[in-house]
């Protein structure tokens, strides 16, 4: 079955608790005891089904990535980042290895432009029945202007994004440096969160597996550009160096 669109169920997506924007909502991720159909966890972190299944032909899972609410991923101890990027990337590349889906999303919003509805921190790993993602990811899509690298794993700055302007890349050729590809993608968000755009609430954090390489794209979300919304036309700004620069001095001085 060839399939080139996700069908969203727009009823039950009315039913989910909004803790974003509407800070008064309670929040269902704060209660362990309350959790249901829990799959794995570990200390703090925990993989459950997803209670609102709102894509059809999935299988939709919410990685709880902490017990504190008010937290990110910018913010954890290096013990804690290692284990929660560990421990979803075992639980993502085991659902790929099951054979039950023709591929598998892992991804995280952040923020009231991300997508995202809940405030408190999670990722989500989705099977797709009839869906292969890397049909629409090129290679291309992840070279950049290199900020910082070591054998085995890179950060860049895309200077060909997918949707346009800024996007920072993190590419783990070496599976045994997958801690030193978490605290890239650590240092990434920090930057993007305290010392990028003083606009900037929110982000997308998006991982891949391709030709045996795993990939982190981080992704500042703003309004998207109009080209890219009619015509599907990115656009690369003309100060990335300036933000590779920062990042160097900030981080690798």
């Amino acid at each position: 079955m060839h399939q080139t669109h996700l069908q969203f169920d727009a009823h039950l997506s009315r039913q989910k608790p909004e803790s974003i924007r509407n800070r008064a909502t309670a929040c269902p991720f704060c209660v362990r005891d309350s959790l249901e159909d829990i799959l794995a966890e570990q200390g703090t972190i925990v993989l459950l089904k997803n209670k609102f299944p709102v894509l059809q032909d999935t299988f939709q899972t919410v990685l709880i990535e902490t017990d504190q609410c008010e937290s990110d991923l910018w913010e954890y101890d290096r013990d804690h980042l290692l284990a929660l990027i560990r421990f979803g990337v075992e639980q993502w590349m085991a659902m790929e290895a099951s054979g039950a889906y023709r591929s598998v999303i892992f991804y995280k919003n952040h923020g009231p432009l991300s997508g995202g509805s809940l405030r408190h921190p999670h990722m989500q790993i989705v099977g797709l029945k009839h869906m292969d993602y890397r049909a629409t990811v090129t290679l291309d899509q992840f070279e950049g202007a290199v900020i910082d690298a070591k054998p085995g794993v890179e950060l860049n700055i895309s200077t060909k994004p997918r949707v346009g302007f800024f996007e920072w890349n993190v590419i783990l050729r070496d599976r045994e440096q997958l801690d030193a590809w978490a605290v890239y993608i650590q240092l990434t968000v920090d930057y993007m969160m305290n010392h990028f755009n003083k606009n900037c609430t929110s982000y997308n954090l998006f991982f891949y597996e391709l030709d045996g390489a795993l990939y982190a794209k981080i992704v500042p979300r703003f309004p998207t550009s109009p080209l890219y919304v009619g015509y599907g036309l990115p656009q690369v700004p003309q100060n990335l160096g300036d933000h590779v620069q920062a990042m160097q001095e900030r981080y690798f001085g």
